[in-house]
């Protein structure tokens, strides 16, 4: 789980305000985010692509962001409507379904993200993320393919993708967690279900299962993926 999306949850739980942020408290959390599918979320928005977080510039209240861009590298485009190297997603304020990023240090990669994004109407030269969220973790596999993570919590989904998860092994420094990065009722229940399983070394817990990406393009429907190549700049 996204380390911001935590402490989120955690303030909304202890109550803690977010004194001065752009002068607003979070949302309520009683309009809950309907679940949506993998094709309503691509046909909402501009932006469909696989792509990995370079650096982040945010405006931080008391350790949260809550103001400013993230830029991603495309890996993979899906959607696009122009060719696009380098993203910038642009977010503020705190609520359900927020669209921030962890800042990757010198020493690691950053995630690797399916994100799903509209043109920002303020401004065309970035993006926003969609209402219910905008990216779902991505997984590099053994063979250097790419595999959705299971679980995918990252949004509320209709799709059954456990039906579409594999058991497989990742060469992914964020195919790990630990005590602190999930709750105890995660790590049981995500247990229980089989998505992780202790580490060999003891050393917190690894994800067991994905969905080939191959398999996602297929779900994401005719409308969240650009026929014209030369758009997305793919080879002939």
């Amino acid at each position: 789980m996204n380390r911001y999306k935590m402490l989120f949850v955690a303030m909304l739980v202890c109550s803690i305000p977010v004194a001065n942020a752009l002068s607003a408290e979070p949302e309520s959390t009683e309009d809950t985010v309907q679940p949506v599918s993998l094709a309503e979320l691509a046909a909402a928005a501009d932006v469909v692509v696989l792509a990995q977080a370079r650096d982040t510039d945010y405006v931080y209240q008391r350790d949260f962001p809550v103001r400013g861009s993230a830029f991603l590298r495309v890996l993979i485009p899906y959607k696009v409507d122009q060719p696009l190297d380098l993203i910038e997603v642009f977010e503020e304020g705190l609520r359900e379904g927020e669209c921030y990023f962890d800042n990757p240090t010198v020493f690691e990669e950053g995630r690797r993200f399916l994100l799903f994004v509209k043109r920002d109407p303020e401004d065309e030269e970035r993006y926003r993320g969609l209402e219910p969220g905008c990216a779902l973790d991505v997984l590099v596999v053994d063979d250097f393919g790419y595999a959705l993570r299971m679980p995918a919590d990252g949004i509320p989904l209709k799709d059954d993708l456990a039906a579409h998860a594999e058991l497989m092994s990742f060469a992914d420094i964020y195919a790990q967690e630990t005590d602190d990065s999930l709750s105890s009722e995660q790590r049981d229940d995500w247990l229980e279900r089989g998505w992780i399983r202790p580490a060999e070394d003891g050393e917190g817990y690894v994800y067991t299962r994905g969905v080939d990406l191959a398999k996602v393009r297929s779900l994401l429907g005719p409308e969240g993926v650009t026929d014209d190549r030369h758009i997305k700049r793919l080879p002939d």
